[in-house]
């Protein structure tokens, strides 16, 4: 769990007098996530989420709080930010920006099977149509650029093998650029823990604080090499019908271009190099806090090997 700024009882009810959400009656500290401070918010007239940010400043955090508006405002369930008395979503709370947000019903699942992969399908072609009206611009907080400054600040914490890995990896996606395919708001980090189901039905997904402007497919890729595999814990290859209902649902709503059938067995790459950089990151230069969590950056190495191996054969876009 990561605290990085307490919050009590006291300053969270004095912070809500600028809000029509009722009084304070609940003050939960959420049970995930390394990069904000995040709480459960209960008060007499509904159930929200705080967010305190950590990294994100006064300048990035419009784009990401006006697109969850956006999108809520276009039928996707995502969080909805609560504007003030002032109507304004952005406030300050102990000396961080904060934000509150709606919450959504439901509970993530850890072994998603062909319903949920179909139905995140569905929902990720959905966003990123809901998305193209947009009009806010603000490049992938983590893409290849922020890629180029970590790995040499993480390459000192390699072996021999894993050095190599990154190197490869690196000059590989060096060679690749694709100014041709779709771009518009993505997600970048919907992971299963993201996303939660009630009932057997897709609800909502939440976290929308890695979004950016990007290629679609990153997307796509993101989602295939959390929610397909054979066995998370175990088994990082691809489950076959779970990849295969998934891209099939997405493809219905928004089909793929013949440049994104070209592209995808390096966005599959390069998805797993943002997380395995980013998981490197935080688990060797992590940040002081009062309870962090930290992934394990070996699971994205393993399944950037299995991507980039001779002779991978990816699912193939639909």
């Amino acid at each position: 769990m990561s605290v990085f700024t307490p919050v009590s009882e006291a300053q969270l009810a004095d912070w809500l007098r600028h809000y029509s959400v009722g009084a304070l009656t609940l003050l939960q500290p959420i049970v995930a996530g390394i990069e904000n401070t995040n709480y459960f918010v209960t008060t007499t007239q509904g159930a929200y989420v705080l967010t305190l940010f950590e990294k994100l400043g006064a300048k990035e955090l419009p784009f990401y709080l006006n697109l969850m508006a956006h999108l809520a405002r276009h039928g996707i369930p995502c969080p909805a930010p609560i504007a003030d008395l002032a109507d304004q979503y952005l406030g300050e709370l102990n000396g961080k920006p904060a934000a509150l947000v709606s919450r959504l019903p439901g509970q993530s699942v850890a072994r998603p099977g062909r319903a949920q992969c179909g139905q995140l399908g569905a929902l990720l072609a959905r966003m990123h149509l809901a998305g193209r009206s947009y009009p806010g611009y603000l490049e992938n907080p983590r893409g290849p650029k922020w890629w180029r400054e970590t790995a040499p600040q993480v390459r000192p914490f390699l072996d021999a093998e894993r050095s190599a890995l990154l190197d490869a990896e690196m000059a590989f996606q060096g060679r690749h650029r694709f100014a041709d395919l779709p771009r518009g708001p993505v997600h970048g980090d919907l992971f299963r823990d993201n996303a939660i189901f009630e009932g057997g039905r897709l609800c909502g997904v939440f976290d929308y604080y890695f979004a950016g402007i990007d290629v679609l497919l990153f997307d796509v890729a993101v989602c295939a090499n959390d929610w397909c595999l054979a066995d998370p814990t175990a088994d990082r290859r691809f489950e076959p019908s779970l990849v295969s209902t998934f891209l099939a649902e997405y493809a219905a709503v928004r089909p793929f271009t013949p440049a994104e059938r070209e592209a995808w067995p390096v966005l599959l790459r390069a998805a797993a190099l943002r997380f395995w950089l980013s998981r490197l990151y935080d688990f060797h230069l992590p940040r002081p806090g009062e309870l962090v969590h930290a992934h394990d950056p070996e699971h994205f190495r393993e399944i950037l090997s299995l991507r980039a191996a001779p002779g991978f054969a990816p699912p193939w876009l639909t």
